[in-house]
């Protein structure tokens, strides 16, 4: 009964919202998100900052102008990755099954058959969360499992946490590497993202769009202990927002090598190319471009870093 304390209710309105736009058509959900995405970008000036300082040191070659449309489109993707969150909760089997197409299939269905367990490597794209529930319905009796980031706010890491266990399968907190290795070596695949800022003991100073960045090495060791194929994946949203595509890449052969440094710079690598067919879709907001010396966000960086 906790939920239903005043302070829950404004979540409470948020989520009989999303559940109301979902019913709409994607294109129509384009539209909403285009319209509340332009007021977010008015609204948190914070986060519009960091957007557009990662996307000038991303793409330097662009101008102000470009940049500015770039983060304005950003914006607009968030808000569709909330309306496809919804979506992958409460829409029906019937209707998902009809918005996406599978490139790399293929790919994916060999290394099942291997009977070992797959590391689906990802990436935070927008649309991430509605692509595990495409993929769980895809692979039907496949058991998937995923690692996920958990909510502070206890409403929405109940919601979340129930959706995600009941449309996709097991829930991993990413802080429970015991857990992984466990799912890995009962020969599960699991979704994993190692692609956020990170400054730990598995933190490995790499490049990603030509800047040195901290990033988690763990994919290494996980494959490493655990004996499994690393496979590619990524969710994209159609550039016409009429649906969406699952795209599985060949698994990384000579993984891991031995040294984790050139392990993590081949997956910086790997998320840079689907990053640059799609840059509007990728998480921009996190502070990724971030290392032990060196913070592009802090007020003496950021002021070198012109962005309206």
């Amino acid at each position: 009964m906790k939920f239903w304390h005043p302070r829950y209710w404004l979540i409470w309105l948020g989520i009989s919202v999303l559940w109301l736009v979902i019913k709409l058509p994607l294109r129509v959900q384009a539209s909403i998100a285009k319209r509340l995405g332009g007021l977010l970008f008015r609204l948190l000036s914070k986060r519009r900052q960091v957007s557009c300082i990662n996307l000038k040191l991303a793409f330097p070659e662009l101008d102000q102008a470009t940049i500015n449309h770039l983060n304005r489109q950003h914006f607009n993707s968030l808000i569709m990755g909330f309306f496809e969150a919804a979506m992958s909760w409460w829409a029906s089997d019937s209707r998902l099954s009809q918005l996406y197409t599978f490139e790399g299939e293929q790919y994916l269905i060999d290394a099942l058959s291997q009977n070992r367990g797959i590391i689906l490597l990802s990436a935070h794209f927008t649309s991430l969360e509605l692509g595990g529930r495409l993929l769980n319905d895809h692979l039907e009796k496949v058991p998937l499992h995923f690692v996920y980031r958990p909510h502070q706010n206890d409403l929405l890491e109940a919601i979340v946490a129930n959706n995600r266990t009941k449309r996709y399968g097991k829930v991993i907190p990413k802080r429970d590497i015991r857990n992984m290795v466990r799912t890995l070596k009962q020969k599960h695949p699991l979704w994993y993202a190692q692609d956020q800022s990170y400054q730990g003991k598995s933190s490995v100073e790499v490049s990603f769009f030509d800047v040195q960045t901290d990033t988690n090495s763990a994919t290494s060791w996980l494959a490493k202990i655990s004996g499994a194929l690393v496979v590619p994946f990524y969710t994209i949203r159609n550039k016409d927002n009429t649906g969406f595509i699952l795209r599985a890449l060949p698994p990384l052969e000579n993984f891991p090598c031995g040294d984790d440094i050139a392990d993590t710079q081949r997956i910086n690598d790997l998320i840079e190319t689907q990053v640059r067919e799609f840059p509007e879709q990728y998480l921009w907001t996190h502070k990724r471009f971030k290392t032990a010396t060196s913070d592009y966000y802090s007020k003496q960086h950021a002021e070198d870093i012109y962005c309206p």
